[in-house]
C-alpha cells in the first residue's frame, strides 16, 4: 500500500510547519506551501528530501493559488489542511483599527482560507479530510470576555464558512475539521503561551486521524474536545 498523502497550506513556520513534520514523521508523503523563499520547511526539506514536496503559494493572490491548482492536477490527497492565521493582539479594539487592517484580517484569516477549499477540494478523495487552523477564540458562544476582537470575529467567520460549505453537494459526505489548537507558543500566540508546538500539533493530528471517516463539519480542539460554535 502507498503512504498516505497530506496536503499542509501555510507551512513555512511554526503551527503549519509542525504539522508536516509530524505527518511526515508518521510516515506520510506531505506536500507544504509557502509565500517565499529560506522558510523553516525549506530548512527541513533540505534534509529530509523523500515524501516531501514544497510548493509556492501566497493564499491571499487569487492568480497564485491558480496556478498551484494547475500544477497539483491529476494527484489526490488524504487530508488538505489550510493554516492561516494573522492578529494584532489581546488589546485590539474594532473601533482602534483601520478599514484596511480588518479587511487585512478578514482576508487572510477567513476569505482566504476558504477560497483555498473552494479550489483545491477536488484533489481530495472521497473518504478524505479536509480541515482548517481555527480557534478557540472564534467561539461565539465562549465569547465572555472580549478581547481580540477581529481576530475573533474573522475565525468565527471562518468557522461560518466551513459550515456553509458543508452543506454544498460537494461537501455532504465529507469530513470536514475546525481545529483549534490551544494558546501555542508561537510568532503569533508568543512568549507566555501555555502549550509549546510539540504538546499541542500531536494532538491536533491524533484528532484529525480520529474523526476520519466521520461525516459532517466537526469544531475541535487538539484534544479532541467538541468547542461550542
Amino acid at each position: 500500500m502507498s503512504e498516505p498523502t497530506a496536503l499542509i497550506i501555510g507551512a513555512s513556520r511554526g503551527l503549519g510547519l509542525a504539522m508536516v513534520q509530524e505527518y511526515h514523521r508518521r510516515g506520510w508523503s506531505v506536500t507544504g506551501t509557502v509565500r517565499g523563499g529560506g522558510t523553516g520547511l525549506h530548512d527541513f526539506a533540505a534534509h529530509t528530501p523523500e515524501r516531501l514536496r514544497v510548493e509556492m503559494l501566497d493564499i491571499t493572490v487569487a492568480m497564485e493559488l491558480q496556478a498551484l491548482r494547475a500544477r497539483l492536477a491529476g494527484q489526490s490527497f488524504d487530508l488538505l489542511f489550510v493554516n492561516a492565521g494573522i492578529a494584532n493582539g489581546p488589546g485590539e479594539r474594532l473601533a482602534e483599527k483601520s478599514d484596511a487592517e480588518f479587511f487585512r484580517l478578514m482576508h487572510t484569516n477567513a476569505l482566504a482560507p476558504m477560497r483555498v477549499i473552494e479550489t483545491l477540494h477536488d484533489l481530495v478523495k472521497p473518504e478524505g479530510s479536509i480541515g482548517v487552523m481555527s480557534s478557540g477564540l472564534g467561539s461565539v458562544a465562549n465569547n465572555t470576555r472580549g478581547e481580540w476582537e477581529i481576530y475573533r470575529a474573522s475565525k468565527a467567520a471562518l468557522n461560518t464558512l466551513m459550515r456553509s460549505f458543508a452543506v454544498h453537494p460537494e461537501a455532504r459526505d465529507r469530513t470536514l475539521v475546525v481545529m483549534a489548537p490551544g494558546w501555542v507558543r508561537t510568532d503569533m500566540g508568543g512568549p507566555n503561551a501555555l502549550l509549546g508546538v510539540d504538546e499541542s500539533i500531536p494532538g491536533v493530528v491524533n484528532t484529525i486521524g480520529a474523526l476520519a471517516g466521520r461525516k459532517g463539519c466537526h469544531y475541535v480542539n487538539y484534544l479532541g474536545e467538541t468547542i461550542p460554535w
